[in-house]
């Protein structure tokens, strides 16, 4: 099992969403996603965990990976709602990583911009939650 990914640009801002499993066969998928993110958007990214079913230790790393390399393009990588089987334990290296209790949460903390365009996998999930807009 894989990801699926969604990514929002906003004002200043980027939503990344994931669905599905991330485990050692989906990294390098979300690699990919974190690098879209850089290409195409500015500021922090908030990585929406929302609907994902769960992320293995190999998962983890991907995602303080993802921290250092925001980091060092001078974005921080924000979390959201993250998956009950596990926290995100950063090592010294890696800067810090805030984490919202959800979506609304994180989008509350900036000021809940609206959005500006969206990309996602093919097969990303079609049913909308009410902090997710329609696609652009």
């Amino acid at each position: 099992m894989t990801i699926e990914w969604r990514y929002t640009t906003r004002q200043d801002l980027g939503v990344l969403s994931l669905a599905g499993y991330l485990g050692a066969d989906a990294t390098d998928r979300f690699t990919g996603a974190i690098g879209w993110a850089l290409a195409q958007g500015t500021g922090p990214v908030i990585l929406d965990l929302t609907g994902l079913l769960g992320w293995s230790a190999g998962g983890q790393i991907a995602v303080a990976q993802a921290a250092r390399r925001l980091g060092e393009s001078g974005r921080r990588l924000e979390l959201a709602a993250i998956p009950a089987d596990g926290s995100l334990v950063p090592d010294a290296t890696c800067p810090p990583v805030p984490v919202h209790c959800d979506l609304a949460a994180a989008l509350a903390a900036h000021g809940g911009r609206g959005t500006v365009k969206q990309w996602a996998t093919d097969d990303w999930p079609t049913e909308q939650s009410p902090e997710a807009p329609a696609l652009i």
